[in-house]
Parts: C-alpha cells; structure tokens; sequence
C-alpha cells in the first residue's frame, strides 16, 4: 500500500508536466482605458503593471512597451500597444515554452497564458486605480 503511495507522489509532477502541454497561442482581447487618462498615465500603468509579476521593460517608445519575462529557464517576451483609448498586448517571442504551429495555428505552453492574462489583470488595475486617482483629483 506504502508503495504504491509512493509511486503515484512521484508520477504526479510527471502528469501536471504532460497536462500542462502547449495550447493554442491567442493574443488576450484589448483592454479598454477609462475615459480622461493621459497618455502619460496610460504608460504608467502598463510599466507598473507588467512589473507586479517580474516582467521587466527591455524596450520603450510613444504607445508600445516591450517587456520580457525570465522564469528559470522559460523567456516569454510581449509587445503592448497602448493609447488613451485601448490597450492591446501581443506575442513576440519566447524560449524554452514550446512554440510551435501545428496545421497552421501558434501554440505554446499553457503557462505563457496564464503570465500574460495576469500582465493584462495586472494592468488594467492600475489603469483603474489611476482613474480613480483622476476623479478624486
């Protein structure tokens, strides 16, 4: 009975491994800014926002960060297009998750869209805690 305990502990990271597997790659829907921000608040908020989940900025411009994820040996990079009106991230590049396209369709670790919907939750919370900020003034 001991025995067989034992075996199934260590045959259960082996099974969250296999049923982790690659998923369909979909870009998170566009996240909508509350009306008044800037654009100067916007920007904030998605800096402040990737960096909650150890996402660092590696690059930067009017309306686009570029922010990259290193998790132990997994590296996701994402683009996020931004405005006063929307918010929009997309896939750049990664390493060590499993990219591929199969029958035409990117795929990649689940756990990239698990990150990258935590990055969009992240920010949208800042968005509106500046919105909140804009109207208490």
């Amino acid at each position: 009975m001991r025995s067989a305990k034992f075996k199934a502990l260590l045959l259960a990271p082996i099974l969250l491994l296999l049923m982790a597997g690659s998923v369909p790659l979909v870009d998170p829907a566009p996240l909508a800014v509350p009306a008044g921000l800037s654009d100067k608040a916007v920007a904030k908020a998605v800096r402040v926002g990737v960096s909650y989940r150890g996402w660092v900025v590696t690059g930067q411009e009017p309306g686009y960060v570029e922010a990259t994820l290193h998790l132990r040996t997994h590296v996701a990079k994402i683009g996020i297009n931004y405005d006063t009106r929307q918010v929009k991230l997309r896939y750049l590049n990664s390493e060590n998750l499993d990219y591929e396209v199969k029958k035409g369709a990117p795929h990649i670790h689940g756990n990239y869209l698990k990150w990258v919907n935590n990055v969009m939750l992240d920010i949208n919370v800042q968005l509106q805690a500046a919105a909140a900020e804009l109207a208490t003034g």
